[in-house]
């Protein structure tokens, strides 16, 4: 059972391993590639649905959206994750208690779902109510404007106003005769400001999504009548490990052993530098150690000293940034880079294009500096695909020309590739860029699902299993497109026993 399913990543890893994989997904666009994929999918909110609904799952994924903290320790997303923490230390000490029940476990979640409602109820009145403020805002700025214009003010002039309304800061003598119009635009602001500061104390709601894996295992190891999942694959940005950590806590309280690892995607055969992190959870008395990474990874150039050149790959280091996988018992591969992995995907799809020597121009700034864009030459990694990655410039190496006839951006089959997607994927749907950039790399996926599910395997065994299971990923393709359902029709799926 794959919560927060999104576009497949993780199902076609589970695919070629050959599992059985039914996810659940709320966006429509993320629904349809499932769709045209072959993948099992129940479209709507996970908190729609419960694990009761789904009796004969064994194991459960899944990577809720957890956006708000990949500001952690700035502000509300400091704040969002020490409320999860929180609220999982609640549910820990409720499946803890010696006095626990079924029924006091069930009302401990209940109180915290009516809180986390509660909050988001009063954020979508604030957020009308900003939006009310955002808007009396403008047509002040217009008033003041058209004032100025009125005035035979110069262009130059009612620029500087405009700069300064929009940077917040006072305005000098200049425009004395707009007080009265100046005035009511900063009132409105301090409105907003006072507006936008409760929106961070009551949170975002996805903020209590990052719950509903752990009340999914909660319920079926404490609910009479279900059965434990036997494993439990959970991921998402860095920033989620702490609360991995605490899942890991409550976890081992309800009988499982746990592992936390911040991953690399290239040390795993991606062509891509991405880190996840990543809590794996298996029923019994098996411990599980950390996934072998099988590739070196990505150590950037070395910037000379006293350069003040930064790489995207380095930045926001976190304390969990360990290196508990440098040395190792057998040798690495060295990374992927993109031009292995698209000559690869060439070999595979003669249709893709066929590119000069290039370098990646980042849609985003580094090191602070928007105009500062990250590069990466074709010969290394990519940098981290995101939902932005059709805006990526490709230039030729060692200049800032583009490539012409088209070759100036990757193609979506392309930026899948780099993801670790089969060439075949059917992507469909709106903002397909946004669906790869979100995804699982089905190459880690593999790793990860065949270390946690497979715990039997020799080390041999094991590199023969991945071996195989990436030659199928990378010639996969789907099978027959499949109905969607929603919630209410169980009948005649294999997990509902309906």
């Amino acid at each position: 059972m794959d919560l927060f399913a999104g576009p497949g990543g993780l199902d076609v890893a589970a695919d070629v391993l050959g599992y059985r994989i039914t996810g659940i997904e709320w966006d429509t666009d993320a629904c349809a590639t499932r769709v045209a994929a072959g993948m099992d999918t129940f479209q709507g909110d996970v908190r729609e649905y419960s694990a009761a609904h789904f009796p004969h799952a064994q194991v459960l994924t899944g990577g809720p959206p957890c956006q708000t903290f990949t500001v952690a320790g700035h502000g509300a997303g400091r704040r969002a994750l020490d409320d999860v923490l929180r609220y999982i230390k609640r549910l820990h000490i409720a499946v803890s208690s010696d006095e626990a029940t079924w029924e006091s476990i069930s009302s401990t979640w209940q109180e915290i779902s009516e809180e986390l409602n509660e909050r988001a109820a009063e954020a979508e009145k604030i957020k009308a109510e900003k939006l009310e403020v955002q808007a009396l805002r403008s047509v002040e700025r217009k008033a003041i404007k058209k004032s100025l214009q009125e005035n035979g003010s110069s262009a130059e002039k009612i620029e500087v106003v405009l700069k300064a309304l929009r940077a917040s800061r006072d305005l000098g003598p200049e425009a004395a005769d707009l007080m009265h119009l100046i005035e009511e635009y900063n009132v409105q602001g301090i409105r907003l400001d006072g507006l936008k500061a409760k929106l961070e104390e009551l949170g975002d709601e996805r903020t209590g999504l990052v719950l509903q894996p752990l009340w999914w295992v909660i319920e079926r190891s404490r609910r009479p009548g279900l059965a434990p999942y036997e494993a439990v694959v959970l991921e998402q940005v860095p920033a989620v490990m702490p609360v991995w950590e605490k899942y890991a806590e409550v976890l081992s309280t309800l009988g499982y052993r746990t592992r936390t690892q911040l991953m690399f995607t290239e040390a795993f055969g991606v062509p891509q530098t991405r880190k996840r992190a990543v809590l794996m959870a298996r029923l019994g008395e098996t411990d599980i150690p950390s996934v072998p990474e099988t590739h070196e990874r990505y150590r950037p150039r070395t910037v000379p000293a006293g350069s003040s050149a930064t790489t995207d790959h380095a930045a926001n280091t976190l304390p969990w940034d360990i290196e508990e996988n440098d040395v190792a018992e057998k040798p690495k591969a060295a990374w992927v880079s993109m031009d292995a992995a698209l000559r690869k995907a060439r070999s595979i799809a003669p249709r893709l294009p066929d590119r000069p020597a290039f370098t990646v121009v980042s849609n985003y700034g580094t090191g602070g500096d928007p105009g500062a864009r990250g590069r990466r030459d074709h010969d290394v990694p990519s940098a981290t695909i995101t939902g932005k990655v059709s805006r990526n410039r490709l230039v030729h190496k060692g200049s800032d020309k583009s490539l012409s006839g088209g070759l100036d951006r990757f193609t979506l089959t392309e930026a899948g590739v780099l993801q670790t997607f089969p060439v075949a994927y059917p992507w469909r749907g709106k903002d397909q860029s946004q669906q790869i950039g979100n995804a699982v790399p089905p190459r880690l996926a593999l790793h990860v699902l065949r270390h946690v599910l497979e715990p039997e395997s020799t080390d041999d065994e094991a590199r023969a299993r991945l071996k195989q299971a990436i030659a199928d990923l990378e010639t996969w393709h789907p099978e027959e497109p499949v109905e969607v359902r929603r919630h209410g029709q169980w009948e005649g799926h294999p997990l509902t026993g309906v």
